[in-house]
């Protein structure tokens, strides 16, 4: 993990974030500008393109923790800009858009070359332009609204902003996205430190029904890896003994996780556990039907366990890898706190859906909802000949809870 602090848009924001946190997730996820739009994620396409210290980089292949004390600025910090007071009607003019996603990249290749080619002609803007795609417009309307904007900037005396720009970048001085001083004028704002709405646990935490998070003790890793990483935990009404020995029997536990099923469970000769099976979800437009294997090595005297899993998807072929850890912990009354650490990685069409904020909030309730079956599944009133009934999915209760949740923080209520 890596303390982050860094100006996005004119304000100060910091957060601790694990190492391999790419700056377009970090300014989405933890600055909540979702402007910039994460399409191939390879560097390819250019709609992830946001200016580092007033310069054109792609977010998805830039870490985070790189940009640490440097100035950011997403497509929503480009009000005072007088680039971009000319680019954006020109945009709409030409008709140099279509759909959207790629125009945040667009704009800011688009300022980077007037402002560095003022004497650009049509193929010098072509070349410049190749490492932004668009699925839309055919080019011409964005190569268009460039050269309209080229062709304003003519005269010294009608842009004399831009022209200092110019002239500051031939010189390797930097007076961009430092929005309040420009050549001649003082500084009339502060550096502001902000806190991102809707920032609540559940984005990245899952401690939410009503026990409180707690810290695993000293001495026991839950650390996990993957691009995304929850933090969670559920009560259990049961002593911390039964709850252990319950969470041992794997096809028990499968039935507590809503959509898995297992097909095959093998112990082996190092005292881990291997399973089959398959999980399905649906949620809004993503469906998905992982198949895959699983091992489950435990640690009897801490009470510590650790799931690494990987699958692939019947339905789009997307790979996932992920790694659960998890830590039971007494508490008063008899009572069990289960504290799991989350890690995944996505491969595939489904890796742009796994970063998002509503993804690991609908990963949260997952958790949330397996600690309830469980409870429900350690009931003693169950017979022990009387089969456990399969967990199911309510994809909809729970995506309309995670809905719920985020506009009562959004208002700082919880009624």
């Amino acid at each position: 993990m890596s303390v982050v602090t860094l100006e996005l848009n004119g304000q100060n924001l910091s957060r601790e974030v694990p190492d391999r946190t790419h700056l377009g997730d970090f300014i989405r996820d933890e600055g909540r500008k979702t402007g910039t739009h994460l399409g191939c994620e390879h560097g390819v396409c250019g709609a992830c393109t946001v200016l580092v210290d007033g310069k054109p980089v792609r977010s998805c292949i830039t870490f985070a923790p790189a940009c640490h004390g440097q100035s950011v600025t997403s497509v929503e910090g480009y009000e005072d800009d007088p680039l971009m007071a000319l680019l954006r009607p020109a945009f709409s003019k030409h008709h140099g858009l279509q759909c959207g996603f790629c125009t945040p990249g667009m704009l800011a290749t688009a300022r980077d070359i007037v402002l560095r080619f003022p004497d650009a002609d049509e193929a010098k803007v072509r070349v410049e332009l190749s490492g932004n795609l668009c699925r839309c417009t055919g080019y011409k309307g964005i190569v268009g609204a460039i050269l309209d904007v080229l062709g304003q900037c003519k005269d010294p005396m009608a842009h004399p902003r831009i022209h200092a720009l110019r002239d500051a970048a031939r010189k390797g001085v930097q007076l961009w996205p430092d929005r309040a001083r420009w050549p001649g004028e003082q500084s009339t704002s502060a550096f502001v430190t902000f806190a991102p709405e809707d920032m609540g646990q559940t984005s990245t935490h899952a401690d939410d029904d009503g026990a409180g998070a707690m810290t695993a003790p000293q001495g026991v890793n839950l650390q996990v890896e993957g691009d995304t990483v929850v933090e969670g935990g559920f009560t259990v009404n049961y002593a911390p003994d039964q709850v252990w020995a319950f969470m041992a029997d794997l096809p028990a536990v499968a039935g507590c996780l809503p959509g898995a099923v297992l097909t095959e469970h093998e112990k082996q000769g190092d005292g881990g556990e291997r399973v089959k099976g398959h999980v399905a979800i649906k949620f809004g437009p993503m469906s998905a039907a992982f198949n895959g294997s699983a091992k489950l090595v435990r640690d009897e005297a801490q009470r510590v366990a650790v799931l690494k899993g990987a699958g692939t998807d019947s339905l789009s072929q997307s790979r996932a890898t992920g790694n659960i850890a998890y830590v039971v912990l007494p508490l008063d009354s008899g009572r069990t706190r289960v504290k799991v650490n989350l890690g995944f990685s996505l491969q595939g069409p489904l890796a742009q859906f796994s970063r998002s904020g509503l993804v690991k909030d609908f990963v949260g309730r997952l958790i949330l909802e397996f600690g309830k079956n469980v409870n429900l599944r350690m009931d003693p009133k169950r017979s022990a000949d009387e089969p456990l009934p399969q967990a199911k999915l309510n994809a909809f209760a729970l995506a309309w809870s995670v809905l719920i949740g985020r506009i009562k923080r959004l208002f700082g209520g919880n009624s």
